[in-house]
């Protein structure tokens, strides 16, 4: 009899665990619907209205995405008691390290983190996995609204701003690799190369 329980609070316990990394907010009624790992692209007729999140970093500066205006940037959305979080945070430090020197004042990373209890865990985070680039600091996840119809529904989620500020490109769930991340920003740079 003990075994049927068992089975449930097994269930149960793994979708617990699995929702842990979702239901961070949703769409609503907006069109956007993301598949896991799917990478979107956004044709620059279709972009919608420059993001304009601004706030406090995990190390308490302010910041505005405004201020890196005409620069692509790479947005990761995470939290440190994620596991998909934690497994591509290594590969985005790559990235930042290898697109920032090769295109210097022309690429920034910003990450949103929306979870975390306390500034200091989200810190602590950080440190420990080589993250140089700075973090929003929002355990109330407003700043997603902001992203319009390209708000992701779960962590980690990484978007890609165009020169103006625009989603350019969109990956919801991990990023797939280092490459197709660079490419993606790569790409986007390209976009005013003319």
């Amino acid at each position: 009899m003990a075994r049927p329980w068992r089975a449930l609070a097994g269930a149960l316990t793994a979708a617990l665990l699995a929702s842990g990394c979702s239901d961070v907010g949703s769409t609503g009624d907006l069109d956007y619907v993301p598949g896991e790992g799917q990478v979107v692209e956004v044709a620059i007729d279709d972009r919608e209205a420059a993001v304009e999140i601004s706030g406090d970093t995990i190390q308490g500066e302010r910041l505005h995405l405004t201020d890196l205006r005409g620069q692509v940037v790479v947005i990761n959305v995470w939290w440190s008691g994620c596991g998909p979080c934690r497994t591509e945070m290594p590969m985005l430090v790559q990235a930042e390290d290898e697109l920032v020197r090769d295109h210097p004042d022309e690429v920034s990373f910003v990450g949103i983190n929306i979870r975390d209890l306390a500034p200091e865990t989200a810190a602590a985070f950080e440190r420990d996995r080589g993250v140089d680039y700075p973090s929003l600091y929002d355990p109330g996840s407003e700043t997603l609204l902001e992203l319009g119809s390209f708000a992701p529904p779960s962590m980690p989620a990484t978007l890609v701003l165009d020169r103006e500020g625009r989603v350019a490109a969109l990956m919801n769930g991990p990023v797939p690799s280092k490459s197709t991340l660079t490419t993606l920003v790569e790409d986007v740079l390209a976009e005013n190369a003319d």
